[in-house]
């Protein structure tokens, strides 16, 4: 929705703003101070033609807005420091529907407790991301799981999962609970001894290999990587087996009474579902 368009609203706000605040006085490196940008930015901003937008009505709206931000910050002055910025984003359509969303920045890193909030909601993001049409068919009997962690982890309590799984309930995707710390044993394993070799690993799901009842098709998954220029590394129910710097793929080919795993790595929850469905979809193709 906001695409090429508001990427031009707020280059076109930025650069009038910026030349607003120098025609009153204002160094380069202060405006780069407010603006949250460098001083070579603005500085190259001037060499550039003013970007223009797609009507002139919305032209003038830009200018208008970035004049009356200049005259504010005018008043509060060039030595004051930015603590937080707020925005505004309101969608309208046909039959009276609008869509807001008034969202706060502040440029502050969480704390512990909220990091480990923060990496739930994720979680929860990323379960509702899944495409149950490439799931269903590589999901495991034992059911599938997403794990993730921050990079203080240690343990496997340290280490959020959803309980109880994700299962296959009438034809589509659902969770028993929602993700929590130490929900998970096997899964929160197998990623922190991945991150022993790769630390930038953080999230790691779980599918069904392809291959039949004569066993994992081992070729079909290292092509597979082959063709993504993924690093694949093995694994059996001991645990991960020796690997390189770079772990993208862990492929367990099972055992007697235990059931093969393909375990898809991620840099965070919601990057590792968007590579599962790449790997389902580049094995899709091969079959």
């Amino acid at each position: 929705m906001l695409g090429d368009t508001g990427d031009a609203w707020l280059t076109r706000l930025h650069m009038q703003l910026a030349r607003e605040l120098r025609g009153q006085g204002w160094s380069q490196m202060n405006i780069a101070a407010m603006l949250g940008t460098t001083q070579s930015t603005i500085s190259r901003q001037y060499q550039k033609a003013i970007a223009r937008l797609s009507g002139s009505a919305d032209e003038l709206t830009v200018d208008g807005w970035a004049k009356e931000i200049a005259g504010g910050l005018l008043s509060v002055g060039q030595s004051e420091e930015l603590l937080r910025q707020r925005f505004i984003v309101e969608f309208q359509f046909t039959g009276n529907q609008v869509l807001r969303f008034d969202k706060t920045l502040t440029g502050l890193d969480l704390e512990v407790d909220q990091n480990e909030h923060a990496l739930i909601r994720r979680l929860e993001w990323a379960i509702g991301r899944l495409d149950s049409r490439l799931i269903m068919p590589v999901l495991p009997k034992v059911g599938m799981n997403i794990a993730a962690c921050l990079n203080s982890a240690n343990s496997t309590d340290d280490v959020a999962a959803v309980p109880g799984k994700i299962t296959e309930v009438g034809g589509e995707l659902r969770t028993h609970g929602k993700p929590t710390f130490g929900s998970s044993k096997h899964l929160a394993q197998m990623l922190l001894e991945v991150r022993k070799s790769d630390s930038a690993k953080s999230a790691i799901i779980n599918i069904r290999p392809p291959g039949d009842f004569e066993g994992t098709d081992i070729d079909m998954v290292q092509e597979a990587c082959h063709q993504l220029n993924w690093e694949l590394a093995d694994a059996d129910r001991s645990g991960l087996e020796d690997s390189s710097s770079v772990i993208d793929v862990v492929l367990d080919i099972g055992d007697f009474g235990w059931e093969p795993s393909l375990y898809v790595l991620g840099t965070s929850p919601l990057d590792v579902v968007d590579r599962c469905h790449t790997l389902i979809t580049t094995l899709g193709g091969m079959q």
